[in-house]
């Protein structure tokens, strides 16, 4: 078996689609989503392709060598996002080809479900607890909510106020037995979470998300000691060398993005580092069907997985394209008391509809990462 033609495709909302086909009419598809670069991983992905084009695709494990290494300058979430791609389809062929699907070809099931959890914004204070409500009647036990709009370095009275009644808005929805995670996404300085903090432990949040930008390593360990509530991380990081730092500070969740961090092969290798940390990991992905149908296909191989992200029904995709929009089957993906079933078809689990998929390419995208300003016109962190 041969590959011979690789493509890529811009599916809306903000989406990269790979597809490898071989010699032997087996089709693999991935997703090297980098929200806001598209464009950018599209020429990276097709540029491997000197060194894919003619190989035999199962042999996943040689080729990422080849294009993580073979290069002088590497790394980075570009590249990372590329190669994550291809590895994706790499193993959808594998899988189909021996009619397994990917997490049998990882060791096998750890387990026949895993839990999910659901965004509800909170860029707004208002309507947390309706959206919280309606993830619930959707069917899953747990959410995850931005903690805030744009911040000063050291926000206001008012900003706290805001953020603690999101998280009391989230816990009486949910009562005791639910879960919500607060995403401070790199937009809270390190002395403001400081203060933020224990102000939160009351309400028992599952996780805290990115509470200062992943590069201040220095401030995260601080944080961790300062707190009870536990620190998660990872979405920035794209390979196992840069996830130790994060480790070694004492974080309890790592969120590796199967699409960003060089595909299924890496992730699972920064699991099972995590796992030597004592650290469960809750793989990002508020992506599309290709990277939550890896994702998952990680989740039910890998023992120290907490919660699977997903973005069914994701206030950034509002107006336009959904994620079920592009597989031919969307119960692969059906919630059941919080979780999602083990998937059992060959490869990835999902089938794609490519032409759904080659008409959204027609129209492309142009998604960027909003742009934000504080009171005094200064750059504020999206």
């Amino acid at each position: 078996m041969k590959i011979r033609q690789i493509e890529t495709f811009l599916v809306a909302p903000r989406w990269v689609f790979v597809r490898i086909a071989t010699d032997e009419d087996v089709v693999g598809w991935g997703e090297a989503s980098l929200e806001g670069h598209g464009e950018a991983v599209r020429a990276a992905v097709h540029a491997f392709e000197d060194c894919l084009l003619g190989e035999d695709p199962r042999h996943g494990e040689r080729l990422w060598q080849r294009m993580t290494k073979s290069g002088f300058y590497r790394g980075g979430p570009v590249f990372s996002s590329a190669v994550a791609g291809i590895d994706q389809a790499l193993w959808d062929i594998k899988g189909k080809a021996l009619d397994l699907p990917v997490h049998e070809l990882l060791g096998g099931p750890v387990r026949e479900k895993v839990r999910v959890y659901g965004w509800v914004g909170g860029d707004d204070p208002t309507g947390v607890a309706e959206a919280v409500a309606a993830q619930l009647e959707a069917g899953l036990t747990a959410v995850k909510m931005n903690a805030s709009g744009p911040l000063d370095h050291l926000g206001s009275a008012q900003d706290t106020d805001g953020i603690l009644a999101r998280a009391q808005a989230a816990r009486e929805t949910l009562g005791p037995d639910g879960d919500f995670a607060l995403d401070f996404h790199g937009r809270v300085s390190a002395g403001y979470a400081r203060r933020l903090l224990p102000l939160l432990e009351p309400f028992h949040p599952l996780f805290v998300e990115e509470p200062v930008l992943p590069e201040n390593t220095g401030a995260l360990a601080r944080l961790v000691q300062g707190t009870s509530v536990p620190i998660a991380t990872g979405e920035r990081l794209y390979s196992r060398w840069e996830v130790l730092p994060a480790l070694e500070a004492g974080v309890s969740v790592l969120q590796p993005d199967v699409a960003h961090a060089g595909g299924i092969s890496e992730v699972r290798r920064i699991a099972a580092l995590a796992e030597t940390f004592d650290v469960a990991i809750a793989p990002h992905c508020p992506l599309g069907p290709l990277a939550l149908a890896a994702s998952l296909q990680v989740d039910f191989a890998t023992p120290n997985v907490l919660i699977q992200e997903q973005s069914i029904g994701i206030h950034y995709n509002a107006g336009s394209s959904e994620l079920l929009d592009y597989v031919v089957d969307p119960a692969v993906f059906a919630f059941t008391d919080g979780y999602i079933h083990r998937p059992t078809a060959p490869g990835l689990g999902v089938t794609v509809d490519e032409g759904a998929v080659r008409r959204a390419d027609e129209l492309g995208h142009r998604w960027r990462t909003p742009v934000w300003h504080r009171r005094d016109g200064s750059l504020a962190e999206w």
